[in-house]
Parts: structure tokens; C-alpha cells; sequence
């Protein structure tokens, strides 16, 4: 005897699972709609050709439609188990619309999520009642399919039927009752779920933040081994070609035009600040003898839309300023990011294109590009070169998001994934050996040992990825600063290298101070003073994001936010999550 089928009348039916019901748990924890015929399951009779089918089922040694001497429905008629022929015979091989066939039915009108068989019944609902209050037509006169006759109980409660299932009559205690009017559909009173947008990836997010970290941190203290422990702009340019992967679902021009718009903005207000104090402190771009003439002037657009490299002073104002005279260099140099990812964000379109139907080409084309221009076998002579190099070196790592966003990655298996990214990290290292520039190990003066470093390094991280919507474990702690600097990463980036030079003249006014004009006292705050401006920065970074971060909103479209961390989506996920909890 199969598990799950009864074995006759009176008997009761084996469990066929551990939850006790002989159809096997419903999906979701739904229990089955009134007995077997709710709940199709792979060992279910009703509608399911099986071999041991006593339902009225093809089965080894038994003719079509009879059953086997043990089933609890009786002598059937000639061609039907239930005593009675009829035209289309619903428990035969199952149908499209036998609502005992399988799982997936056909899309029902008003039902959410279409095929869910535990739905309300709608308009063509197989399992709504028929007209005459049975489930196929009028009432039988033992009730068994329709309206039960008075007095008469198909389901046995208690220990006699613990299941509930439907048994066979086998005595009539009342005449049977009137066929009952049909009952109306129930109006639906919900309209189906929109889908959901798809949330943020946490996982991605926390890299961005540690690339930004990463980066003040390098602009700050200088160590050249941090560009080899982590390759910080390598994984932003990745985290934003993912992101561009993601959003050309939708039309191409619209899409860059969107990205444009998000950049721009948060950029002027940079711009307006540095160019007034450049002229401010004594700057005449024309006389300027690295950007002098008309094409210094026209240069100054590039701090409008930054394509090229804009001009700056090597050295502007005086020793005894509060900031020291190549302020100018350090405040411009962080706008060659932009640039580059404007050359990419425009590129995107093709890019994309190319890489969908020659990936591998595409993804590798950027490391040979590398290998020559960043080499010194072909020479691009001023900024254009720079700005060449700078899109070849960083040209993999952006193609990568595209892999990441369409699952190339995940299809490679790991250890190869790893192992090839280990190899061409290898070789980066051994390139860098022998091309060591005036800082030593720093990969940012050497274009190939970059690219070849940073690759194999996204590589491995986008390979782990593990798609968080919420920070897990002890990392949950870091959650709003991790919203923060995501939300502000336009504002950080562009602000940090000024606010660093920001900290000098506050720190030296410490040397003011009465108790610190000791020898003893000076050199202390002489050895600790990169930690004090470490400690500095970010107070003032967290100032400039109040002042003008929420431009960043306004070129989103969005509502300005003076401190957007998440806090009130976070508080708002926990009382979602609490209240909407069913024990």
C-alpha cells in the first residue's frame, strides 16, 4: 500500500509525512482546502496518474476507470468510479482546467499570485462552488460532492478521522436536501501586491564605504602599501559599473542623462568654492605660464563638466596662509575620478552592448589597452594621455560590474574565478617589483600593476559576493554610517582632500596654548600630529555634509536630507517587522 492512500473504508489513512496529513504538507504551511482535493501533492490520487491510482487512474492490471477492490468509494458503474458516466470525467487524465490535475493552473482572474491554489475564489475559480452548491453540478444525494443531506456528516471528527478526510457513505440517514442556491463569488477586496523594487545590496554598499575610508585614509597618512591591501578605486569604479549594468534596462539616453545630472551639481558647488579661492589668493589663469592664453580659460569649463583635467596653480598664496601654497593642487586632484567616470558613464551603452556578445573580449580589452599606453610603449603626450591611461587602467574593473550584474561571475566556478584572479594578481606584483616608482609599492604610479592588481582583487570580492539587505552580525553596527557616506559619497570624495589641508592651521593653534610651550609639550604634539588631523577630519567632514551634501538630493530629485543615515527607514523596518510577525 502507497503512503498517503487510504486502505478502505474505516480505516484510517497512514501519515505520509511527518506533519501527520496523508497529502503531505501545503506549500507555505497552508493547510489543505476541505481534504485531499485542496492539496495536489506528488502522492495525491485525485488527479494525478500514479501506479498504485485506485482513483479511477490508469494502474498495472486494472482496466480504465475501475477501481481496485480496496477503494472506499465503492462498486463504481461501467467507466466511472462514482456509480455515474459522465461526459468529461474530471478525475481521469488530468486537464489544463482539472482543478485535481497539476500544481500550476491557469492564470484565475482575481486571484493574487495566479497559480496559488490556496487563493480566494475568484471568477473562474476551479475551486469556488459550482451553480447548485456542488463542487462539479447539483448535489449527489449522499452529499458527497455537494451540499451534505441533513443529518447526514461526510467528515468524520476525532479519533475516527483524524485527518478530516472525506469518507464514503454507506447509509443514508435523511432524505437528501434541495439542491442550494449557488453562492456568489466573494468580491475581491485587495488588489494584487505590486512587485517589489529591488532594495539596496548591502554587501555592496559596505565595500563602497571602506573604499572611501580607504581613501581618505591614504590621502592623509600617504602609506603606499594600502593602494595593495585594498585598491580602493578599482572597487568604486566596479560598484558603479554594476550599478550602470543595472539601470540600462531602461532607455540608454535617459539613463545617462540621469547619471550626469546626479554628478554635475554636487560638483559646482566644489568648483565655486576652490575657483574663488584660487582667484582669491592671487591666480590669474591667463598669465598662468602651465595654462596660460585661451586654452587655459576654455580649461576652466572642466570645472563645469568635467571631461578633461581642469587647470589649477601649482602654487598660489603665501608661507605664512593658513593653507600652505600647493593647496590648489591637492584640493583639484581628486576631479580625475570624475572625468574618468563621465569617459565610462558615456561609454557605458557600447560597452555593455560589446560585452553581451563578446564578454570575454571585452573584459580583457582594457588590460591590453593598458599594457600599452601605461607602459611606455605608445605615448599620449599631457592630459589626454592621463586621461587615456586612467580609462584603460580602470576599464576591467568597470566592465566587471557589468559581469557582476548579469551573473557571469556566478557561473565561473569559484576556485577557477580565484585561482585566475590569483595569478593575474601575481603577475601585477611582479611587474610592480621591477617598475617601483619615487613612492615605492604605491600602484598608483604604475598603470599596469594597477590594473592587473585591482582586477584580480574586484574579481575575488564580486566572486563572494553575498547580496545582503541587511548588514549581518556585529557589522549591523556600522549600518547608518554605512547609509551615510553611500548617500553622501559624492560629497566625502570631493570635500576630503581640502578638509584635510583644513586641519593644519586648527591643529597649530594648539601651539598657542600656555601648557604647550614647552619643548617637551611641542614635540609631543609634533608626534602625534597625523593622528590629530586623522581625529579632525571627520568632524569636518560630517560638517560638510550637513552644509552641502543635501545637493546631492536635490540633483537626485529627491527631498533634501541634512544627515540621511537611515535611521527612520531602520526604526520603520523594525516595527514592520515586529507588528507584521504571525506566531
Amino acid at each position: 500500500m502507497t503512503p498517503g492512500h487510504p486502505a478502505g473504508p474505516g480505516t484510517p489513512p497512514e501519515p505520509a509525512d511527518p506533519s501527520g496529513s496523508p497529502y503531505g504538507a501545503a506549500p507555505h504551511g497552508v493547510p489543505p482546502q476541505g481534504g485531499p482535493y485542496g492539496s495536489p501533492h506528488p502522492d495525491d490520487s485525485y488527479g494525478s496518474p500514479h501506479p498504485d491510482d485506485s482513483y479511477g487512474n490508469r494502474y498495472p492490471g486494472a482496466p480504465y476507470g475501475q477501481p481496485r477492490q480496496d477503494s472506499p468509494y465503492g462498486t463504481p458503474g461501467p467507466y466511472d468510479p462514482y456509480g455515474q458516466p459522465r461526459p468529461a470525467d474530471p478525475y481521469g487524465t488530468p486537464r489544463e482546467s482539472d482543478p485535481y490535475g497539476p500544481w500550476h493552473r491557469p492564470e484565475t482572474p482575481g486571484r493574487p499570485g495566479g497559480p496559488d491554489p490556496y487563493g480566494r475564489p475568484g471568477a473562474h475559480d476551479p475551486y469556488a462552488p459550482a451553480p447548485g452548491g456542488g463542487l462539479h453540478g447539483p448535489p449527489r444525494q449522499d452529499g458527497l460532492y455537494g451540499s451534505p443531506a441533513p443529518g447526514a456528516d461526510h467528515r468524520v471528527p476525532g479519533a475516527d478521522d483524524p485527518h478530516g478526510v472525506p469518507r464514503q457513505r454507506t447509509a443514508v440517514s435523511a432524505p437528501a436536501a434541495p439542491p442550494a442556491p449557488a453562492r456568489p463569488p466573494e468580491p475581491e477586496t485587495a488588489a494584487p501586491a505590486a512587485p517589489t523594487k529591488p532594495g539596496r545590496d548591502r554587501y555592496l554598499d559596505l565595500l563602497r564605504s571602506v573604499a572611501l575610508v580607504r581613501v581618505v585614509v591614504y590621502h592623509l597618512f600617504g602609506w603606499a602599501w594600502l593602494s595593495v591591501l585594498f585598491p580602493s578605486m578599482g572597487v568604486m569604479f566596479a560598484l558603479a559599473g554594476s550599478l550602470m549594468a543595472r539601470s540600462l534596462k531602461r532607455p540608454a539616453l535617459g539613463v545617462v542623462r540621469g547619471r550626469v545630472r546626479r554628478l554635475l551639481p554636487p560638483l559646482w558647488i566644489f568648483s565655486a568654492v576652490v575657483v574663488t579661492m584660487m582667484f582669491a589668493n592671487g591666480w590669474n589663469v591667463v598669465d598662468d605660464p602651465d595654462h596660460g592664453g585661451t586654452l587655459g580659460v576654455v580649461g576652466l569649463l572642466n570645472y563645469v563638466f568635467p571631461l578633461g583635467a581642469p587647470p589649477f596653480p601649482w602654487s598660489v598664496g603665501s608661507q605664512s596662509g593658513l593653507l600652505e601654497q600647493t593647496w590648489a593642487v591637492q584640493a583639484a586632484g581628486p576631479l580625475w575620478y570624475l572625468r574618468a567616470y563621465l569617459w565610462f558613464v558615456f561609454a557605458s551603452p557600447l560597452l555593455l552592448w560589446l560585452f553581451r556578445r563578446a564578454p570575454w573580449p571585452t573584459l580583457l580589452a582594457p588590460l591590453g589597452l593598458t599594457a600599452v599606453v601605461g607602459t611606455g610603449l605608445v605615448t599620449i603626450p599631457g592630459e589626454t594621455g592621463n586621461a587615456v591611461t586612467d580609462f584603460a587602467v580602470y576599464g576591467s574593473c568597470w566592465v566587471l560590474g557589468f559581469a557582476h550584474n548579469d551573473g557571469l561571475l556566478k557561473r565561473i566556478p569559484r576556485y577557477a574565478a580565484v585561482s585566475g584572479a590569483s595569478l593575474v594578481m601575481a603577475f601585477g606584483l611582479w611587474w610592480a617589483s621591477g617598475h617601483l616608482g619615487p613612492d615605492g609599492w604605491d600602484l598608483n604610479d604604475i598603470p599596469l600593476a594597477q590594473a592587473a592588481w585591482s582586477f584580480g582583487f574586484v574579481v575575488i570580492l564580486l566572486q563572494y559576493s553575498p547580496s545582503w539587505r541587511e548588514l549581518p552580525g556585529r557589522l549591523a553596527r556600522w549600518d547608518r554610517l554605512v547609509t551615510l557616506s553611500n548617500n553622501r559619497a559624492v560629497t566625502i570624495y570631493l570635500w576630503h582632500n581640502l578638509l584635510i589641508l583644513a586641519t593644519v592651521p586648527l591643529i597649530d593653534l594648539a601651539y598657542d596654548l600656555p601648557f604647550m610651550q614647552s619643548d617637551r609639550a611641542t614635540a609631543a604634539l609634533d608626534a602625534a600630529y597625523p593622528l590629530w588631523m586623522f581625529a579632525l577630519v571627520w568632524p569636518l567632514i560630517g560638517l560638510m555634509i550637513v552644509a552641502v551634501g543635501w545637493v546631492e538630493d536635490v540633483a537626485a530629485k529627491r527631498r533634501p536630507r541634512l544627515w540621511p543615515n537611515g535611521a527612520g527607514r531602520a526604526a520603520a523596518r523594525r516595527t514592520a517587522s515586529g507588528g507584521g510577525h504571525r506566531g
